[in-house]
């Protein structure tokens, strides 16, 4: 147990003052802001001058600090640092997703090695305790599938476009106007944000540690009204949505793609900035969580949770990552998707196995996840828009009789 915290903070964004905000207005955690490091010089700050640094070295070697906080956007230097503080016997806690999924086994090592805590729920969905609740409720349940919308910023978009009749770039300006979207906002309308934090999510959830690089993201960039309006005539919305299900006793399958939802299923009504993360599971069955996803206060209230935990010396066990050595993540497997394109050309950078509709400018068919995944950059530059049909994803519904449960699974 720890008696008092003291507190490095290196960022002070939207985040780094969303958590002084909720910090200052907490009684029941001991804990001080010593030092808070930032980058630029000329930027007029809140807080008396004397608290910030902008050398990192002023935090990392004060003996006084016993915790950092990480909240920078650069995902290179916060591995520098993060590193530099667990290596010098210092906790952290960091909400940086790219960094953490880039680097989670080597971190992993690091916490063991040194005995300190790496923290991180701040890094997944906002204001949804997701990773603490897979680690803890669901430390020795067979979970069939986490599924759901782990990005804010794409959500108010396609919220805005559906629910509101805006443009693409009309609702991306708000989004950014109220500091949900990432500083890049292809980081979070190119699906990599999401996808992020959908490989730390599998790493709790089947214990597999997946390198962000060989998962599939596909964004709602090239989103078009053809599409908006393909979707509508079908009485469903576009929602970017990220899966990681078990296919059998030995396999895992991931992906992030843009996917229609139907009025029957509770992500159709997740919008604006808020997250929804559904559970299935063997035991506990069904669960759904939602919170908001982006924003100052909703993700420094998750990054004060994890400070909260580091007083009573709480770790991630990572106790699925002990459990199956069995499991693998396997890429072969058929997605139903929706491809609009301007040209053939642009349509055979898909490799469809089989079509089941096609009409102007569109084609509806089965593609294997390998396949995609191995043109994700090429698609990422391509104007294609691609979205899962979502027939081959089992979403939490409102409702679902037995004989579809168990089917799904």
């Amino acid at each position: 147990m720890i008696s008092k915290l003291k507190i490095g903070l290196f960022g002070f964004g939207c985040v780094g003052q969303g958590l002084y905000d909720v910090l200052s207005k907490s009684s029941g955690i001991k804990a001080d802001i010593i030092k808070i490091c930032v980058k630029d010089r000329s930027k007029s700050r809140k807080l008396p001058m004397e608290l910030f640094t902008y050398d990192k070295n002023d935090i990392l070697n004060n003996s006084e600090i016993n915790l950092v906080v990480e909240l920078i956007d650069d995902a290179d230097e916060a591995f520098n640092i993060v590193k530099a503080a667990m290596t010098s016997g210092k906790s952290v806690v960091t909400a940086n997703k790219k960094m953490v999924a880039n680097h989670l086994s080597e971190l992993v090592e690091l916490q063991s090695k040194h005995n300190v805590s790496l923290l991180y729920e701040a890094s997944s969905c906002g204001s949804i305790p997701i990773i603490r609740t897979l680690e803890e409720y669901y430390d020795n349940e067979l979970l069939y599938s986490v599924s759901g919308i782990f990005n804010g910023s794409s959500n108010y978009i396609l919220s805005k476009i559906f629910n509101e009749n805006l443009d693409y770039a009309t609702a991306l300006k708000q989004a950014q106007d109220l500091g949900f979207a990432e500083s890049n906002p292809l980081l979070d309308v190119g699906g990599f944000d999401a996808k992020f934090k959908l490989t730390i999510i599998a790493a709790h959830a089947y214990g597999l540690f997946i390198h962000p690089d060989d998962i599939l993201n596909l964004g709602i960039q090239n989103l078009s009204l053809d599409d908006i309006d393909y979707a509508r005539k079908n009485g469903k919305k576009i929602k970017l949505v990220n899966v990681a299900r078990k296919l059998n006793d030995h396999e895992i399958t991931i992906h992030t793609m843009p996917t229609f939802v139907a009025p029957h299923q509770y992500l159709y009504f997740v919008e604006n900035e808020y997250n929804g993360v559904i559970v299935e599971a063997a035991f506990s069955d069904k669960q759904f969580y939602l919170g908001k996803g982006a924003g100052g206060h909703p993700t420094g209230s998750a990054v004060l949770s994890d400070i909260s935990a580091v007083t009573y010396d709480y770790k991630y066990a990572y106790h699925k990552a002990s459990q199956d050595k069995k499991l693998k993540y396997s890429k072969n497997v058929l997605l139903e998707v929706y491809v609009r394109y301007s040209s053939d050309e642009e349509r055979n950078l898909v490799p469809f196995e089989s079509i089941s509709e096609e009409g102007k400018g569109y084609s509806i068919g089965t593609v294997r996840l390998e396949n995609l995944l191995n043109k994700n950059a090429e698609l990422l530059s391509s104007k294609l828009f691609i979205c899962n049909t979502g027939k081959n994803i089992p979403m939490l519904a409102l409702q679902v009789n037995e004989p579809e449960k168990a089917a799904a699974h």
